[in-house]
């Protein structure tokens, strides 16, 4: 049976990746490449071009000669095309488990999630497009005006969609802005993070066996420094949907100028336990979510702020769950806590935890480091002044900070300069909720961990996490704009 993705890879070199420029796989021009070696034992996993400006330029030019055709097309075309798709992910789950597992060390059973949820994400997208509809306005809802001046107002694509994504969920992420924007009639540009990138190639592959044209679906491979403004820059991308750090987010919004952005940020999400809460219920879902993927997810707790006295049951309860999480290598089943996706997010997490126990708090449980393994750990009596109750640290650290009522959780959780989710987990709803008002976040979850998702439900951030709202309808909204034709008709009455 042939392999459905002989065509990404270079015939003349094993494991040697190509990039997806107009429809073809390609090499760089002077045959630079990036060598991609994997988390859990540092084994070569491929190499990828290393692309220079003259190729992403190529690529941008291939993207935007190829929409107005792509557009042409019918919704049911398009839509068909992403559900074929959408099929081909499904199909190949198998193989897409074994590649997540090695490239980014994401445990068995959260690879197989991600691959489940995009193919999911693709098919939502596709039905959500075939709903895209505009308005019908008449003249005679404003004063003055008659029935006879009509408007009619329908989305059109922006055009070109410039995709930057990070190397956490390298098939999900990439698909919540591939579908929403193909299915509104425009192409792409992906540029993914370099780790991750061979995920996104093989993804890409099954677009284009599904019947997606050439050009419609690029994918760019290199460095960001090299490559990253000619990108962004470049006058024919239309608009910039990037997810990445805070600082990266902001380096990419000075480079696009006035380009329109869709940004998903960093995020700081704490979880405030009242008193009255189910202990039980806060600590499962807390220990879910802090230590999945060994913290390396935006959306996760990353700050327990224990109003009253609840403090003491509510770590003991955490540590007991945190006691059974296997710390292992993720291509084995079972294990829970993979390593961590580089040496130097290893070196930042063993800096954060230093400087807090330095400033005087306490390693509850875990702490070790060995090489990118980190153990999960719960630190107790985190103060303010700590790098680790202030900062976005992707790893698997739960700072503790016990504080005397829900004034000081809220000055606690506002004060930060992120504002991507927050958790509240009370048995008092009507409490939950003013509490829930109060905050200055995108989301708050009540008696729940912080998720990106389900997919529809509009997903936002304020302050320094983000700009716009991702979401089914979001993002189509968001990669389309408006045209309004006025229809002005003659008075015909008998």
């Amino acid at each position: 049976m042939p392999d459905l993705f002989e065509s990404i890879g270079s015939p003349s070199k094993p494991r040697a990746y190509r990039a997806l420029v107009g429809g073809s796989w390609i090499d760089a021009a002077d045959g630079e490449v990036l060598p991609i070696f994997s988390p859990v034992d540092g084994s070569l996993v491929g190499a990828v071009p290393a692309l220079g400006e003259a190729e992403v330029r190529r690529a941008v030019d291939a993207a935007a000669d190829a929409q107005p055709a792509w557009a042409d097309l019918t919704l049911d075309q398009r839509a068909s095309a992403l559900l074929r798709a959408a099929d081909l992910v499904d199909r190949n789950a198998d193989r897409f488990t074994s590649l997540l597992a090695t490239e980014i060390a994401k445990p068995r059973k959260d690879a197989q999630e991600e691959i489940s949820r995009t193919a999911a994400l693709i098919r939502f997208f596709a039905d959500e497009g075939r709903l895209a509809c505009g308005a019908l306005l008449f003249g005679d809802g404003f004063r003055g005006y008659s029935k006879d001046k009509i408007a009619m107002v329908y989305r059109e694509p922006v055009g070109v969609v410039l995709a930057i994504t990070p190397f956490n969920y390298p098939l999900a992420i990439p698909a919540s802005k591939v579908a929403p924007a193909l299915i509104a009639g425009n192409t792409v540009v992906v540029k993914p993070a370099t780790q991750g990138v061979i995920s996104a190639l093989h993804m890409a592959e099954l677009f284009r066996q599904a019947g997606v044209p050439a050009g419609v679906l690029n994918i760019v491979t290199g460095a960001s420094s090299k490559i990253g403004d000619g990108l962004v820059g470049h006058p024919r991308v239309s608009l910039v949907a990037f997810t990445g750090s805070t600082d990266v987010g902001r380096r990419v919004a000075q480079a696009a100028g006035t380009i329109p952005l869709q940004m998903e940020l960093s995020g700081k999400d704490a979880a405030i336990v009242l008193a009255d809460a189910d202990v039980a219920l806060a600590a499962r879902e807390i220990v879910a979510s802090a230590f999945a993927y060994a913290g390396q997810r935006c959306p996760a707790v990353k700050l327990v702020l224990a109003v009253g006295d609840i403090a003491d049951v509510l770590i003991g309860s955490m540590v007991t769950l945190v006691a059974r999480l296997v710390v292992g290598d993720p291509r084995q089943d079972g294990v829970d806590v993979p390593p961590l996706i580089s040496d130097a997010a290893a070196d930042r997490v063993q800096l954060f935890l230093e400087d807090a126990v330095r400033r005087g708090a306490k390693v509850v449980c875990g702490g070790e480091r060995n090489g990118r393994f980190v153990q999960p750990t719960i630190l107790d009596g985190v103060t303010e002044e700590m790098q680790v109750a202030s900062e976005e640290l992707l790893g698997p650290v739960l700072p503790v900070m016990r504080v005397p009522d829900v004034r000081a959780a809220l000055h606690m959780a506002n004060g930060s300069r992120y504002g991507l989710q927050c958790s509240v987990f009370s048995r008092n709803i009507d409490r939950a909720m003013y509490i829930a008002r109060q905050l200055q976040v995108g989301t708050v979850q009540i008696n729940g961990r912080p998720t990106r998702g389900p997919d529809h439900f509009p997903s936002h951030g304020v302050k320094e996490s983000g700009m716009g709202s991702l979401g089914a309808n979001h993002s189509i909204l968001a990669m389309t704009r408006a045209r309004t034709i006025v229809l002005n008709l003659r008075d015909q009455h008998p």
